[in-house]
Protein backbone atom coordinates (compact mmCIF):
# COMPACT_ATOMS: atom_id res chain seq x y z
CA UNK A 1 0.00 0.00 0.00
CA UNK A 2 1.74 3.38 -1.38
CA UNK A 3 1.60 6.34 1.26
CA UNK A 4 -0.52 8.33 -1.08
CA UNK A 5 -3.57 5.84 -0.78
CA UNK A 6 -3.09 5.39 2.94
CA UNK A 7 -5.37 7.80 5.74
CA UNK A 8 -4.38 7.84 9.24
CA UNK A 9 -5.77 5.01 11.44
CA UNK A 10 -8.55 6.11 13.78
CA UNK A 11 -7.41 8.72 16.87
CA UNK A 12 -6.39 6.56 19.97
CA UNK A 13 -6.31 3.31 17.96
CA UNK A 14 -5.75 0.22 20.64
CA UNK A 15 -5.27 -3.17 19.73
CA UNK A 16 -6.98 -4.57 23.47
CA UNK A 17 -9.72 -1.57 24.39
CA UNK A 18 -6.76 -0.44 26.90
CA UNK A 19 -5.19 3.22 26.86
CA UNK A 20 -3.34 5.18 23.98
CA UNK A 21 0.02 3.82 25.30
CA UNK A 22 -1.06 0.30 25.73
CA UNK A 23 -2.61 0.32 22.31
CA UNK A 24 0.69 1.76 20.19
CA UNK A 25 2.57 -0.65 22.03
CA UNK A 26 0.02 -3.71 21.77
CA UNK A 27 0.01 -3.25 18.02
CA UNK A 28 3.49 -2.70 17.92
CA UNK A 29 4.78 -5.90 19.73
CA UNK A 30 2.49 -7.67 17.42
CA UNK A 31 3.64 -6.76 14.42
CA UNK A 32 7.09 -7.90 15.74
CA UNK A 33 5.86 -11.25 16.34
CA UNK A 34 4.03 -11.34 13.26
CA UNK A 35 7.48 -10.70 11.96
CA UNK A 36 5.46 -7.75 10.21
CA UNK A 37 8.05 -5.56 11.64
CA UNK A 38 11.80 -6.22 10.02
CA UNK A 39 14.85 -5.96 12.54
CA UNK A 40 16.56 -2.39 11.37
CA UNK A 41 13.48 -0.82 10.39
CA UNK A 42 13.19 3.08 11.30
CA UNK A 43 10.37 4.04 13.66
CA UNK A 44 9.47 7.21 12.91
CA UNK A 45 7.35 9.00 15.45
CA UNK A 46 5.97 11.06 12.86
CA UNK A 47 5.02 8.26 10.80
CA UNK A 48 3.41 6.01 13.75
CA UNK A 49 1.48 9.06 15.34
CA UNK A 50 -0.18 10.11 11.79
CA UNK A 51 -0.88 6.04 11.83
CA UNK A 52 -1.77 5.49 15.22
CA UNK A 53 -3.42 9.12 15.54
CA UNK A 54 -1.87 9.77 18.63
CA UNK A 55 0.21 11.91 19.66
CA UNK A 56 4.86 11.63 19.57
CA UNK A 57 4.75 12.13 23.41
CA UNK A 58 2.63 8.63 22.98
CA UNK A 59 4.53 6.93 20.98
CA UNK A 60 8.02 7.99 22.73
CA UNK A 61 6.26 5.99 25.57
CA UNK A 62 5.71 3.09 23.71
CA UNK A 63 8.65 2.88 21.88
CA UNK A 64 10.45 3.38 25.37
CA UNK A 65 8.65 0.40 26.90
CA UNK A 66 10.05 -1.87 23.68
CA UNK A 67 13.29 -0.61 23.70
CA UNK A 68 13.37 -1.76 27.99
CA UNK A 69 12.74 -5.40 26.17
CA UNK A 70 15.11 -5.00 24.08
CA UNK A 71 13.54 -4.91 20.80
CA UNK A 72 13.57 -1.45 20.00
CA UNK A 73 17.09 0.66 19.75
CA UNK A 74 16.63 4.51 20.77
CA UNK A 75 19.57 6.51 19.06
CA UNK A 76 20.37 9.59 20.48
CA UNK A 77 19.21 12.47 17.63
CA UNK A 78 18.93 9.57 14.98
CA UNK A 79 15.46 8.24 16.13
CA UNK A 80 14.40 4.36 16.76
CA UNK A 81 14.54 1.56 14.85
CA UNK A 82 13.30 -2.24 15.54
CA UNK A 83 16.29 -3.80 16.67
CA UNK A 84 18.79 -6.04 14.44
CA UNK A 85 20.23 -8.83 16.49
CA UNK A 86 24.01 -9.70 15.68
CA UNK A 87 24.90 -13.26 15.80
CA UNK A 88 26.72 -13.39 18.66
CA UNK A 89 23.50 -11.62 20.78
CA UNK A 90 21.26 -13.91 18.50
CA UNK A 91 22.97 -17.08 20.16
CA UNK A 92 22.71 -15.39 23.94
CA UNK A 93 19.07 -14.87 23.16
CA UNK A 94 18.28 -18.39 22.17
CA UNK A 95 20.60 -20.05 25.23
CA UNK A 96 18.60 -18.04 27.66
CA UNK A 97 15.59 -18.66 26.12
CA UNK A 98 16.55 -22.78 26.32
CA UNK A 99 17.11 -21.60 30.14
CA UNK A 100 13.89 -19.89 30.68
CA UNK A 101 11.85 -22.44 28.47
CA UNK A 102 13.23 -25.26 30.53
CA UNK A 103 12.49 -23.43 33.94
CA UNK A 104 8.83 -22.33 32.63
CA UNK A 105 8.18 -26.21 31.75
CA UNK A 106 8.75 -27.66 35.17
CA UNK A 107 6.87 -25.12 36.74
CA UNK A 108 4.11 -25.17 34.40
CA UNK A 109 3.88 -29.13 35.03
CA UNK A 110 3.52 -28.41 38.79
CA UNK A 111 0.95 -25.30 38.72
CA UNK A 112 -1.11 -25.54 35.60
CA UNK A 113 -4.17 -25.73 35.95
CA UNK A 114 -6.74 -27.78 33.82
CA UNK A 115 -8.35 -24.64 32.66
CA UNK A 116 -5.34 -23.01 31.85
CA UNK A 117 -4.07 -26.19 29.21
CA UNK A 118 -7.55 -26.03 28.28
CA UNK A 119 -7.31 -23.19 27.10
CA UNK A 120 -3.64 -23.18 25.46
CA UNK A 121 -4.84 -26.14 23.77
CA UNK A 122 -7.65 -23.91 21.80
CA UNK A 123 -4.53 -21.59 21.22
CA UNK A 124 -3.03 -23.94 19.56
CA UNK A 125 -5.93 -25.14 17.30
CA UNK A 126 -6.29 -21.36 16.71
CA UNK A 127 -2.63 -21.74 15.36
CA UNK A 128 -3.17 -24.56 13.11
CA UNK A 129 -6.19 -22.99 11.48
CA UNK A 130 -4.33 -19.76 10.84
CA UNK A 131 -1.41 -21.36 9.01
CA UNK A 132 -4.56 -23.55 7.13
CA UNK A 133 -6.08 -20.46 5.72
CA UNK A 134 -2.53 -18.97 4.40
CA UNK A 135 -2.24 -16.49 7.59
CA UNK A 136 1.11 -17.17 8.37
CA UNK A 137 1.45 -14.18 10.43
CA UNK A 138 -1.10 -14.61 13.24
CA UNK A 139 -0.01 -18.07 13.49
CA UNK A 140 3.53 -17.32 14.08
CA UNK A 141 2.20 -14.53 16.64
CA UNK A 142 0.02 -17.59 18.28
CA UNK A 143 3.05 -19.77 18.09
CA UNK A 144 4.62 -16.77 20.46
CA UNK A 145 1.62 -16.09 22.13
CA UNK A 146 1.83 -19.66 23.24
CA UNK A 147 4.74 -19.42 24.98
CA UNK A 148 3.84 -16.51 26.69
CA UNK A 149 0.34 -17.87 28.00
CA UNK A 150 2.79 -20.66 29.66
CA UNK A 151 4.77 -18.66 31.60
CA UNK A 152 1.65 -17.13 32.86
CA UNK A 153 0.22 -20.49 33.82
CA UNK A 154 3.79 -21.64 35.11
CA UNK A 155 3.54 -18.92 38.29
CA UNK A 156 6.21 -17.27 38.27
CA UNK A 157 5.83 -13.22 37.94
CA UNK A 158 9.24 -12.45 36.92
CA UNK A 159 9.73 -15.69 34.13
CA UNK A 160 6.99 -13.84 32.82
CA UNK A 161 8.55 -10.65 32.34
CA UNK A 162 11.80 -12.38 31.06
CA UNK A 163 10.02 -14.46 28.87
CA UNK A 164 7.82 -11.79 27.26
CA UNK A 165 11.12 -9.64 26.01
CA UNK A 166 12.71 -13.47 25.58
CA UNK A 167 9.85 -14.24 22.44
CA UNK A 168 9.63 -11.03 20.97
CA UNK A 169 13.44 -10.38 20.61
CA UNK A 170 13.68 -14.67 19.04
CA UNK A 171 10.77 -13.42 16.78
CA UNK A 172 12.95 -11.17 15.34
CA UNK A 173 16.03 -13.43 15.45
CA UNK A 174 13.56 -15.49 13.34
CA UNK A 175 12.88 -12.90 11.27
CA UNK A 176 16.42 -12.27 10.02
CA UNK A 177 18.29 -15.11 9.46
CA UNK A 178 15.57 -17.55 9.19
CA UNK A 179 16.64 -19.66 6.12
CA UNK A 180 14.32 -20.41 3.30
CA UNK A 181 12.32 -23.50 4.49
CA UNK A 182 8.79 -22.18 5.44
CA UNK A 183 7.29 -24.95 6.80
CA UNK A 184 5.78 -24.83 10.36
CA UNK A 185 5.01 -27.11 12.71
CA UNK A 186 5.10 -25.72 15.60
CA UNK A 187 1.28 -26.57 16.55
CA UNK A 188 2.29 -30.23 16.95
CA UNK A 189 5.34 -30.16 18.78
CA UNK A 190 2.80 -27.63 21.15
CA UNK A 191 0.31 -30.39 21.41
CA UNK A 192 2.81 -33.26 22.39
CA UNK A 193 3.79 -30.58 25.02
CA UNK A 194 0.31 -30.04 26.44
CA UNK A 195 -0.31 -34.09 26.44
CA UNK A 196 2.84 -34.30 28.59
CA UNK A 197 1.70 -31.17 30.79
CA UNK A 198 -1.57 -32.96 31.12
CA UNK A 199 0.40 -36.06 32.48
CA UNK A 200 2.09 -34.45 34.75
CA UNK A 201 5.42 -35.67 32.99
CA UNK A 202 7.92 -33.39 33.41
CA UNK A 203 10.72 -35.45 32.17
CA UNK A 204 8.96 -36.00 28.73
CA UNK A 205 7.53 -32.23 28.97
CA UNK A 206 11.39 -30.48 29.15
CA UNK A 207 12.55 -33.04 26.80
CA UNK A 208 9.82 -31.82 24.13
CA UNK A 209 10.51 -28.36 24.80
CA UNK A 210 13.88 -28.53 24.18
CA UNK A 211 13.71 -30.93 20.98
CA UNK A 212 11.33 -27.70 19.56
CA UNK A 213 13.88 -25.46 20.50
CA UNK A 214 15.94 -27.15 18.28
CA UNK A 215 13.63 -27.24 15.48
CA UNK A 216 13.73 -23.19 15.95
CA UNK A 217 17.11 -23.32 16.23
CA UNK A 218 17.46 -25.33 13.19
CA UNK A 219 16.03 -23.18 10.54
CA UNK A 220 18.32 -20.19 11.33
CA UNK A 221 20.89 -19.29 8.80
CA UNK A 222 23.14 -16.65 9.84
CA UNK A 223 24.25 -15.67 6.73
CA UNK A 224 20.92 -14.51 5.81
CA UNK A 225 19.23 -10.94 6.48
CA UNK A 226 15.88 -10.11 5.61
CA UNK A 227 13.77 -6.86 6.12
CA UNK A 228 11.00 -4.66 5.69
CA UNK A 229 10.93 -1.14 6.56
CA UNK A 230 7.54 0.07 5.16
CA UNK A 231 5.63 1.48 8.28
CA UNK A 232 1.98 2.25 6.48
CA UNK A 233 2.27 -0.95 4.70
CA UNK A 234 3.27 -3.27 8.11
CA UNK A 235 0.34 -1.43 10.28
CA UNK A 236 -2.04 -1.34 6.96
CA UNK A 237 -4.91 -3.11 8.83
CA UNK A 238 -5.00 -0.13 11.33
CA UNK A 239 -5.69 2.38 8.08
CA UNK A 240 -8.99 2.99 6.76
CA UNK A 241 -9.07 4.47 3.02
Amino acid sequence: MSEANTATAQPGASARGGNQDEGVYAHIFDAILEQRLAPGTRLSEEALGEIFGVSRTTIRRALSRLAHEGVVLLRPNRGAVVASPGIDEARQVFHARRLVERAITELAVAHASAEELAGLRQMVADERSSFARGDRGTGIRLSGEFHLRLAEAAKNAPLVSFQRSLVSQTSLIIAQYESGQRNHCSFDEHNALLDALEARNATLAVSLMMQHMDHIDSKLDFDQDNGRDDLKAVFSHLVSR
